[in-house]
């Protein structure tokens, strides 16, 4: 609701456009190259259902069950959405939202009142995504992961009733460079893994332009991002763990990773945009 109130705000606006611009001519809004700044908020929302899932001999295959010397489940207290707030399951910390910022280069071609375009741009996000597992010893083992920097190219296609403002649509593919963390309260077993990874996958939304003058312009958009991140993996050891430790029965080793290969976004965010 308050992203319809807001675009309904950047609509009324245009009504005021032409007291700031008297001398434009609205038959060339929207037609040519620009760059933009921008800046929003980025929701990360709550993954219902994610947990770690476990390859106990290492055959690349996942979904096995950790199992105590006795054959019980030894990760049957169960998984949360989130940070450990403790070792035992007792609760998370909810996924982290946080700021954007971003820059962009566009070039928009105009066709009477219909826009079509293209959009390359690149910024961060302050989002985190995390999931934690527990055990029976007890101890927590938490995955977290956010963007070093993403980056997408996407085409736009929207509309403007005789220039002044601008409604569209848009689309395309995304990348993001993330940073992938691993923390636990195992003081027994070694853990290592491999550290960043690259996703790839998409995004799409929509939003309005205001001219304000001949060349700058402000706007709203909203983009939902999902980017698949299937390669980041903990190998879990012995360090001074005994033979004994869940993790070593079969095999040696365990190799886990989250159950989820998705980091998926909502992004609310202005813009400022220079039109040459």
């Amino acid at each position: 609701m308050k992203t319809l109130s807001l675009l309904a705000v950047l609509a009324a606006s245009t009504v005021a456009v032409p007291a700031f611009a008297q001398d434009r001519d609205p038959s060339q809004d929207f037609d040519g190259p620009y760059i933009s700044i921008g800046g929003g908020g980025t929701l990360q929302g709550s993954d219902r259902g994610e947990s770690v899932i476990f390859d106990t001999d290492r055959d690349g295959t996942y979904g096995d069950q950790v199992t105590t010397v006795g054959g019980a489940n030894a990760f049957s207290p169960g998984f949360c959405n989130g940070a450990a707030t403790s070792s035992a399951n007792i609760g998370c910390r909810n996924d982290k939202d946080g700021p954007e910022y971003f820059g962009r280069l566009g070039f928009d071609k105009r066709m009477g009142n219909f826009v079509l375009g293209a959009v390359i741009e690149g910024g961060r996000s302050e989002a985190r995504d995390s999931v934690t597992a527990f055990s029976t010893t007890p101890a927590s083992y938490t995955f977290s992961r956010e963007a070093d920097y993403q980056a997408n190219a996407r085409l736009r296609a929207g509309y403007t009733p005789g220039g002044g403002a601008l409604f569209y649509v848009t689309g395309g593919g995304a990348y993001a460079r993330l940073d992938n963390r691993f923390s636990t309260s195992n003081g027994a077993n070694s853990f290592a893994d491999n550290g960043k990874t690259n996703g790839w996958g998409y995004t799409a939304g929509g939003g309005a332009e205001v001219m304000v003058t001949n060349n700058i312009a402000v706007g709203l958009e909203y983009l939902y991002t999902d980017i698949k991140d299937d390669d980041f993996v903990v190998n879990v050891g012995p360090g001074t763990a005994p033979p004994t430790n869940p993790f070593l029965l079969n095999g040696g080793g365990t190799d886990m990773k989250r159950s989820s290969d998705h980091f998926r976004t909502h992004s609310v965010r202005g813009t400022l945009s220079f039109r040459f």
